[in-house]
């Protein structure tokens, strides 16, 4: 039985999402406040996270923070706002996807299904390959292909590559990155500007051309993302 947990401080929206979620089977963990929900994220696990970004305590965006530091659980943001900024913003601090207030109970359930659907995929997958084979990355192998040509990569530089892989769209900031870079590596040191670096030089090994990048897209004044597209028969 999958587990879900909702953080919203509007007990009726909790109570409706609740029946939609059970009726499909799911168990359901209810938060409704900052504080209760970052303690039931980490002592719950949950699969997937339902989270309001208007809480009386934490805001969303900082739980949100908090959650990407342990853990790359899916979370779908509910938020009032509207302005393509906002919504931007809180994709770039790790949220998954969203849904606007108001909303309908069935889309936000069909959201989280895909969510589940699209995780899962890359839990299961050991090689990824984009634009009709251009780019195949073995993830057991830890080998990059570019037109079926192995690559030379730097461990920093792969490490970047199968982050911003993982969820193709996804914009990362610099800080985003930097600490993939810092992740079970405790004698790294760098500063965000060293990642552009570090793009600068991985642009060069897979892009055909540097000036009009198809895999290493920059979201100015935000970061990153990957703009390539995967392959349907992965496995």
């Amino acid at each position: 039985m999958k587990k879900i947990l909702i953080v919203d401080d509007e007990r009726v929206i909790c109570e409706v999402l609740e029946a939609y979620f059970v009726k499909e089977g799911w168990k359901v963990l209810i938060a409704s406040n900052g504080l209760e929900g970052i303690k039931k994220a980490k002592n719950q696990n949950p699969d997937l996270i339902v989270l309001d970004l208007m809480l009386p305590d934490i805001s969303g965006e900082e739980i949100c923070r908090l959650v990407r530091k342990d853990s790359n659980i899916p979370i779908l943001m509910l938020t009032a706002k509207s302005a393509e900024e906002d919504l931007l913003n809180g994709l770039v601090i790790g949220a998954d996807d969203y849904v606007t207030k108001p909303f309908s109970p069935r889309e936000v359930v069909m959201r989280v299904k895909a969510l589940i659907r699209r995780t899962q995929q890359t839990i299961n997958e050991s090689k990824l390959s984009f634009n009709d084979d251009k780019l195949i990355i073995d993830l057991v192998k830890k080998e990059v292909k570019l037109d079926n040509e192995i690559l030379t990569l730097t461990p920093n530089e792969y490490k970047l590559l199968t982050a911003i892989v993982s969820y193709p769209g996804k914009v990362y900031s610099r800080a985003d990155l930097l600490e993939k870079l810092q992740e079970n590596d405790s004698y790294f040191e760098g500063y965000e500007r060293n990642i552009d670096t570090h793009i600068k030089n991985l642009r060069k090994k897979i892009e055909t051309d540097t000036r009009h990048p198809n895999f290493i897209i920059t979201v100015f004044g935000m970061g990153y993302k990957f703009g390539g597209i995967k392959d349907e028969s992965d496995t």
